[in-house]
């Protein structure tokens, strides 16, 4: 077994297979050889017939760079079962690396490049004497009689292995020829050669069916789905992200690896928000992962039991902070929507209900109309002079009520657009007078 520092074509022992025939004679002889000997704890610890099937495939490559996606819709193998195989090629000595595969951000990754090579273990057994060569490493000068039977068995598996099966061809039987209907003549007649004279009588009314059943299949009610310890965590990570509003832009496999614990011993939604509520709601959070991770570490241990998590729940619902909670969203002046498109739904929204009542857009016009020259001239320069200290609230707000054009034709198209510009980073800004 090859380690990590000898799987590089400059620290491996082996020699650089000239062709991808003797490469596989290789790879079959790792198949009945105890040889390698892997002693993970997962995945498969041999060379087997996918491992050859892999080998083969790789042979075709010119360079031999494999990408995953690739070998999965050739070999219709998983994403990790390639991975396996690929490992216990290089462990073995028949794959090592000339060039390391790289992720660019924005561009994707490029493949590992690998060199076809044949470990020493491979000639010691079939008695070959090799020699020094500058482009393989060594290569083969001769071969011991000891070793003639076992490199003809080895021949006939990698020709066997290297065989592209064939696909099946569609054996479908010829069809019969289709009677075509008799056509209908307009006097009466018919077009048919046969004669009506024997033809069979109509079957009974009290036969036929009387046409209440449903041509469409009534759909049988599916069992409700059951989700693993996987899925039991994702789906409280979805549910707690929706319901937690701090957590509303988390990953959903992020807040599912945080709550593993309290989804394995059966939390619900309720109880973990329950625990979330025990301590004083923080103001400002950083990193919401990170905030729910300390909210919960050891709570699956001190609420061990349903008993405990119910009575949890039970002083959460009655708490003030549950409350506010609930009365929040409820709360508060209504401010008018930022959306200009939103504004005027509205606008006509509170027409349609009060058709009485003078609209916003009615006063905004009566007010500018009262108005006078030299008093729009000073409130035009009030606001550029609010402006240029930082404050943008004058400006946003003539755009809400009266619209950007006529902001614009009071405060200037430049002024505008530098206070929407600035409106949605801050709300105030220092700007300084230039």
């Amino acid at each position: 077994m090859y380690p990590a520092p000898e799987q590089w074509l400059a620290t491996t022992p082996g020699r650089i297979a000239t062709d991808g025939f003797s490469w596989m004679q290789a790879v079959c002889w790792f198949t009945f050889t105890s040889a390698y000997a892997s002693d993970r704890d997962h995945g498969p610890r041999r060379v087997s017939e996918t491992t050859v099937r892999l080998a083969a495939e790789l042979t075709r490559l010119s360079p031999c760079r494999p990408g995953i996606t690739y070998l999965v819709r050739v070999l219709k193998l998983s994403k990790r079962t390639i991975q396996y195989h690929l490992a216990i090629l290089r462990e073995t000595g028949l794959l090592t690396y000339r060039a390391k595969g790289t992720r660019v951000s924005g561009q994707g990754g490029q493949a590992s490049e690998f060199a076809r090579t044949i470990p020493p273990a491979f000639d010691r057994a079939l008695r070959l004497r090799t020699g020094t060569s500058d482009p393989y490493i060594r290569t083969v000068r001769g071969i011991e009689d000891a070793g003639r039977p076992l490199m003809k068995r080895l021949a006939k598996m990698a020709q066997r292995a290297l065989k592209r099966p064939r696909r099946p061809r569609n054996s479908k039987r010829p069809q019969k020829p289709v009677t075509p209907a008799p056509r209908c003549t307009p006097m009466g007649g018919t077009s048919s050669s046969r004669s009506t004279a024997g033809s069979s009588p109509q079957p009974p009314e009290s036969k036929l069916d009387p046409g209440n059943r449903s041509a469409t299949r009534l759909k049988k009610p599916r069992p409700a789905r059951r989700f693993n310890a996987v899925g039991r965590r994702y789906q409280l990570a979805r549910d707690l992200i929706r319901q937690v509003p701090w957590l509303h832009r988390a990953s959903i496999p992020r807040i599912a690896w945080v709550v593993r614990d309290v989804s394995d011993t059966g939390w619900t939604t309720t109880e973990v928000i329950a625990v979330l509520g025990v301590h004083s709601p923080a103001r400002i959070i950083h990193r919401p992962s990170g905030f729910l991770a300390h909210r919960l570490l050891g709570a699956h241990l001190l609420y061990d039991t349903p008993a405990k998590r119910e009575a949890l729940v039970c002083w959460w619902r009655e708490s003030r902070q549950a409350e506010t909670d609930r009365h929040t969203e409820w709360e508060g002046t209504w401010q008018t929507p930022r959306s200009h498109a939103v504004a005027r739904l509205v606008r006509q929204a509170i027409t349609r209900l009060h058709p009485g009542l003078v609209g916003t857009e009615e006063l905004a016009d009566g007010d500018q109309q009262s108005l006078s020259d030299d008093d729009l001239r000073e409130h035009a320069r009030a606001v550029r002079q609010a402006f240029m200290l930082g404050d943008t609230g004058l400006v946003t707000s003539t755009v809400d009520f009266l619209g950007r054009d006529e902001a614009e034709r009071l405060y200037g198209a430049e002024i505008v657009a530098n206070a929407l510009r600035l409106g949605r980073t801050s709300g105030r800004m220092s700007l300084g007078i230039q």
